[in-house]
């Protein structure tokens, strides 16, 4: 019969099933190197054999880390924090270290709550995830541990940020336009206040005069990131700009409206106008009708790489500043 909770294996159990003292099982189960091989598989085999379970926190404690790293975000239920967790928990696991996730909501009180309570939980640093590649306030002020920002720019530039290559991204949207050879691309995107818009919009513009080509439209049409909009800037575009035959969109909902209203138009998508959207939103650019080339943020890559640059600074290698990660062009039927 199996012991109760209250009966938890213990490491004096251990070490009397191995017949060696407590702090010779301790340094075996924690492969310091004063042990004997023989001894250590000796302790080893005894900790299987009772289901022994070390006390991580208390490891932790002892050497100074508890491999726990706090992840900050203000947009939980959103398109951008949950790839960036995936690829942040997938390279935390592959080095047995684990992550404690705070969604924030965007609230400043909660915030400071839940720095609070990991700092308590004694973890090893953070990783900031922002909603809009835009610029944010540093907490690393308030922090005793490192932090990395992820889709975010810190307002101190000797915290590290790592952001999507927006200007990047939009110039192989253009490229890829050209190479189809359209003649007439507008751009359609979303308020002009955020930063990766009109970082586009500047990468839209130099592509385009690199071509010896004009924008569509004459100027990008900025609105709300949503499908309606999309609707809306077609049909207006189309009535003003009429010859207009590839549209690039500031991300993959507003590129679905665009396919709708060009579709109700009689307008073939990619016959007659070719699409490209942004973000590679499964549910909007996969399930559209065609389906939507567009560019991916690697989002998950993003994740790891923080992991990657956490762990540096943790070993005493801390950088600074902004870091633009690729993003890559994903090729649907919008623009076959």
């Amino acid at each position: 019969m199996g012991r109760r909770r209250s009966e938890a294996v213990t490491l004096g159990d251990v070490a009397k099933r191995a017949g060696v003292s407590i702090a010779t099982a301790s340094k075996a189960i924690n492969d310091r190197g004063e042990v004997a091989a023989a001894t250590r598989a000796r302790v080893l085999r005894a900790a299987a054999e009772l289901s022994f379970q070390p006390n991580v926190l208390a490891q932790g404690l002892v050497a100074g880390r508890t491999r726990a790293i706090g992840l900050l975000t203000d947009e939980f239920d959103g398109r951008f924090a949950i790839p960036i967790l995936l690829g942040a928990e997938k390279a935390l696991s592959d080095q047995e270290m684990s992550v404690l996730l705070c969604d924030t909501r965007g609230d400043a009180i909660r915030r400071n709550h839940y720095i609070r309570t990991l700092l308590a939980r004694q973890v090893d640093g953070f990783i900031v995830v922002g909603d809009s590649n835009d610029v944010r306030t540093s907490l690393t002020a308030d922090l005793p541990v490192p932090a990395v920002y992820v889709y975010c720019r810190s307002t101190n530039p000797a915290d590290l940020c790592l952001v999507s290559d927006d200007e990047g991204g939009a110039r192989l949207a253009i490229e890829h336009l050209i190479a189809l050879r359209r003649k007439h691309i507008a751009h359609i995107t979303g308020p002009q206040h955020y930063r990766a818009a009109r970082d586009r919009v500047a990468a839209v513009h130099a592509v385009l005069a690199e071509h010896d080509l004009p924008l569509a439209g004459g100027q990008p049409l900025h609105g709300e990131w949503s499908q309606r909009w999309g609707r809306h800037a077609a049909r207006l575009l189309v009535a003003t700009a009429p010859e207009v035959d590839a549209i690039f969109c500031g991300n993959d909902q507003i590129a679905s409206g665009v396919v709708q209203a060009l579709t109700g138009l009689g307008r073939r998508v990619p016959d007659d106008v070719a699409i490209v959207g942004y973000d590679n939103w499964e549910i909007f650019a996969a399930d559209c009708t065609p389906p939507l080339t567009t560019i991916d943020l690697n989002l998950q890559q993003l994740g790891t790489t923080a992991v990657a640059h956490l762990a540096a600074a943790l070993s005493g290698s801390r950088a600074a500043g902004v870091v633009r990660q690729p993003c890559r062009l994903v090729v649907r039927e919008s623009t076959a």
